[in-house]
């Protein structure tokens, strides 16, 4: 059984994400690199996470990593922010052919032992005992006309204004924030 996370863990990019999702039961968003730079959604939604849920950002080491990091905690304020260190090792990742400009691993290349330690040192890592926020699956939104359907744009649509979130989002956005926040369909 994996380790639950409270909190909503921010990491910068897919692999990032995909990493940690084989280690901990966690809320992962990404924040596409730089890319939340020029996305204004994914800024108000995380502004809303922090203030709400609380971001744990776990960012890469190296340059983009700080910048990234001084950006989101600029963005929120810093407050609902927990900040989790990844040391600086040098290497480069699995999937890559040569290391990164600054020759250091990411969260990605760290092995589990000092990624957990950092989860649990940092003491955000909930009670195994404490249930689990019900979790809506693709399925569920099939079953329940929010995808698949000629009216599923609209029935989403509802939910997002009703809930005060972008109205644009996709089915698979529109999932992954109905869990984040809790949304009953």
């Amino acid at each position: 059984m994996k380790p639950r996370c409270r909190g909503v863990v921010v990491v910068e990019g897919k692999y990032d994400r995909i990493r940690l999702a084989s280690l901990l039961d966690a809320d992962i968003l990404t924040t596409e690199g730089f890319g939340v730079f020029k996305d204004e959604e994914k800024r108000a939604l995380l502004t809303r996470l922090a203030r709400e849920k609380g971001l744990i950002l776990l960012l890469d080491p190296d340059g983009a990593g700080q910048v990234i990091r001084s950006f989101l905690h600029n963005l929120t304020g810093g407050k609902g922010i927990t900040d989790l260190y990844v040391p600086p090792r040098p290497g480069k990742e699995k999937r890559k052919a040569v290391p990164g400009k600054e020759g250091i691993l990411g969260v990605e290349g760290m092995d589990n032992e000092t990624l957990l330690a950092l989860f649990e040192k940092a003491g955000v890592l909930a009670d195994a005992s404490l249930p689990c926020p019900p979790r809506y699956t693709k399925g569920d939104l099939y079953r329940l006309g929010y995808s698949g359907g000629k009216e599923s744009r609209e029935k989403r649509r509802a939910v997002l204004a009703a809930n005060d979130l972008p109205l644009t989002l996709s089915a698979n956005a529109f999932l992954d924030v109905v869990n984040l926040l809790g949304v009953e369909l």
